[in-house]
């Protein structure tokens, strides 16, 4: 049962084609593991046994029958519960939508679906997405497999949870913030946030101004790059994702020479930990290893944080203001002080931050002039305690700082707002044995290159073989 839990989906597909594992035997390995690690680990908010079953069934006969449908075919997978999925209930989290049923799939789920893969159910999410911690008045907590005093992330911590656990090789996440790649940092798996549209993204509230992402969360690179082509291409409905990408050349193979690599260590935040410092250094080293040349930049996007911010809280409060009041169902406090707090930001404000926004993709654009890839950390340290007050200060060796947005993670959000790709891989531990993560940043289209950057970074420190002690068994 382990084994085949912490099968990657590569491993998987080789393995149906050569008849050694079945579809219907992986999925009811990870059904029978779902429910016997839910009471603790609570990453799913809905489970479709019977939908995975079925998908399961589906993939066998056409295995059998010579009819595969391509590299993702009976692979299970998960999908965030603020992404649509037809006939299966998305509740964003709360209890303002837990029996909301969408009538379509978002195109990623779609496409998902018509590569055969099997889905097992939606994982946790806090509600709407708004914070770095997945906890809701509609299911409770979603703590960290590697240790369930700690959060798992946000806002895809289930996710996150589930694909560390071995609840699924691979997961759909999505990413307004930061909400792939802060739960892929903390729980020690791969997630990418694409290049805006890569993916479409044709359910966001306000399509031309989105910075919201929905993307692959796995254990492995090469998972990642798997689920990326699968679901990635254009789309009419998505003005960004209606274009073609930009073609890029392919790196070399055997060597990163002539790779430029910007080495961000803080981004306007005060200090990071000195493991996290230490584990970041480490890759960027095996990155010079192989041939790339790194400068050390000095950013300062912190100060911007302003600006996300009030784009935030202002779309927050217009798609959800009337909707919670009218439901009359109780929502997190924090929620509820972002909804508020977007009364604060009036038409003249936030067209203001909108320009902003621009100035912000100026600013990294020159920077790309200068280097090919920006390394930084995804957070300044492991993951925060449960009981973490999200809209609080935080705390770093012992020393108090800022609210998280600012101090903790301004690697993050900067690269929604841009449109530019970011890909968070594993690069160590904490001394308290929790995973930290290493963001990768490139220009727009350049996603297969942060994707074949990770892969070789996997070939030489190989994390995918390490399971939370918790759930290892």
């Amino acid at each position: 049962m382990t084994d085949i839990a912490f099968l990657s989906a590569c491993d998987l597909a080789r393995l149906y084609r050569s008849k050694k594992l079945s579809p219907v035997e992986v999925t009811e390995t990870l059904l029978a593991r779902i429910g016997r690690t839910q009471p603790k680990l609570n990453s799913y908010i809905t489970v479709d046994a019977a939908g995975a079953r079925a998908g399961a069934q589906a993939a066998e006969r056409r295995f059998r029958d010579g009819a595969a449908l391509g590299p993702l075919d009976g692979v299970p997978y998960s999908v965030k519960d603020l992404t649509n999925t037809a006939g299966l209930r998305t509740t964003m989290g709360s209890l303002v939508m837990k029996d909301y049923v969408p009538a379509d799939d978002a195109v990623p789920v779609a496409r998902m679906r018509a590569a055969g893969a099997v889905l097992l159910g939606k994982t946790t999410t806090p509600e709407w997405g708004h914070k770095a911690m997945t906890d809701s008045p509609l299911f409770g907590v979603t703590p960290n497999p590697w240790d369930l005093t700690r959060t798992s992330g946000g806002s895809s911590g289930g996710a996150g949870a589930a694909v560390a656990a071995g609840l699924g090789p691979i997961a759909l996440g999505t990413d307004g913030g930061g909400s792939i790649r802060i739960p892929a940092a903390v729980n020690g798996i791969v997630g990418l946030k694409q290049t805006l549209g890569r993916i479409p993204n044709v359910h966001a509230a306000d399509l031309f101004a989105n910075h919201s992402y929905i993307g692959p969360m796995t254990r492995t690179a090469a998972d990642c790059a798997l689920m990326f082509a699968a679901v990635a291409g254009p789309d009419d409905r998505d003005p960004y994702g209606a274009r073609p990408p930009r073609p890029v050349a392919p790196l070399p193979p055997g060597t990163l020479a002539g790779l430029r690599i910007g080495l961000a260590m803080t981004m306007g935040n005060p200090c990071v930990t000195a493991d996290v410092e230490a584990a970041v250094n480490a890759s960027v080293d095996a990155l010079v290893a192989m041939g790339a040349r790194v400068e050390v930049l000095t950013i300062d996007l912190a100060q911007h944080v302003d600006v996300f911010q009030v784009i935030w809280e202002s779309s927050l409060r217009s798609r959800l203001k009337e909707l919670v009041e009218k439901s009359n169902q109780p929502i997190a406090d924090s929620l509820r002080q972002h909804i508020d707090g977007g009364a604060r930001h009036n038409a003249v404000a936030l067209a203001k931050a909108q320009q902003l926004r621009t100035s912000l993709y100026r600013q990294i654009e020159a920077l790309f002039a200068k280097v090919d890839v920006i390394a930084s950390p995804v957070t300044a340290r492991d993951a925060m305690p449960l009981d973490h007050d999200p809209l609080g200060p935080i705390e770093i060796d012992g020393r108090k700082f800022g609210p998280m947005r600012r101090d903790l993670y301004p690697y993050t959000w900067t690269f929604n707002l841009t449109g530019h790709p970011a890909i968070s891989v594993p690069c160590g531990f904490s001394p308290a044995g929790l995973p930290l993560g290493l963001q990768l940043v490139a220009p727009w289209d350049h996603d297969e290159r942060l994707l074949d950057l990770a892969m070789r970074l996997e070939a030489v420190r190989p994390w995918a073989a390490k399971r939370p002690p918790v759930f290892a068994s």
